[in-house]
């Protein structure tokens, strides 16, 4: 349903129960899936893949020019998955020729004032709550929750399941199902209470643990931890994923709390 006073390029592919508020302007080479809401004031720029059943609230900028000086036109898109919401004055600008594409992920909310980056890849289930501030080329696994007024460097990995303080400046990688907090940013233990309400059981709970007492509190190194991890620790999905989250790290992982 297309408000008058809205703006629809011709070319837009828009399916046929989608809700355009007045003073919206949607560019051409944009698709919109079917069931979502487009609020007033809403501008959804060339490059736009938006899924089903999304909502995006009045004043967000979906695909815009990418703020990077190497940027040159080259054809890229923002990719928003199914079910996903987009609060009041968020920005997401599409890729550049580095990975061609911006992707944030299915049931994501993405609340007010936020800002994801070009060619930032975020995962299914995420949260980034108020004003949260996401360079270029960051990846955000699944279930992560940033919290609010957040800055998070280029380049930066946040793995999935991660609980980062409100206001943090993140300028490490941070591993998989950790919170992370205190300034300078620093391993605060186990985000225990988002995998029991994601189901995990208390005994693989006990043993993410155990693998980031190795990591943080063993006084090792992070190359004679995870040997140790890999020898005394009996494998597992949890154990492999935070062994290759950490030998993959390229700017290195948040440290323990001294």
């Amino acid at each position: 349903m297309k408000q008058p006073l809205a703006y629809v390029h011709p070319a837009a592919k828009i399916a046929p129960n989608v809700v355009i508020d007045p003073f919206v302007t949607i560019d051409r080479n944009v698709e919109i899936g079917e069931g979502t809401r487009i609020g007033s004031n809403v501008t959804i720029m060339e490059g736009a893949r938006i899924g089903k059943n999304c909502t995006i609230f009045p004043g967000a900028v979906i695909s815009g020019v990418p703020q990077d000086l190497k940027f040159q036109g080259e054809d890229t898109v923002a990719i928003i998955g199914d079910n996903t919401t987009i609060r009041e004055c968020v920005t997401i600008n599409r890729g550049t020729a580095s990975k061609g594409k911006t992707v944030v992920g299915s049931n994501c909310l993405i609340m007010a004032y936020s800002h994801v980056a070009h060619d930032s890849i975020v995962g299914d289930n995420v949260i980034i709550s108020n004003a949260s501030q996401i360079a270029g080329e960051v990846v955000i696994d699944d279930f992560a929750v940033i919290g609010g007024g957040s800055l998070i460097h280029q380049f930066c990995h946040i793995g999935p399941h991660v609980m980062i303080q409100g206001g943090a400046l993140v300028n490490k990688d941070i591993p998989p199902y950790v919170k992370a907090a205190r300034e300078p940013i620093a391993y605060a233990g186990i985000n225990s209470i988002g995998l029991r309400r994601r189901n995990f059981s208390s005994e693989t709970i006990r043993e993410i643990q155990e693998i980031y007492r190795y990591l943080y509190l063993s006084g090792l190194n992070n190359t004679d931890a995870i040997e140790r991890i890999e020898a005394e620790l009996p494998a597992t999905k949890e154990r492999d994923e935070i062994i290759l989250f950490v030998r993959n790290s390229k700017r290195g992982i948040i440290r323990g709390y001294v």
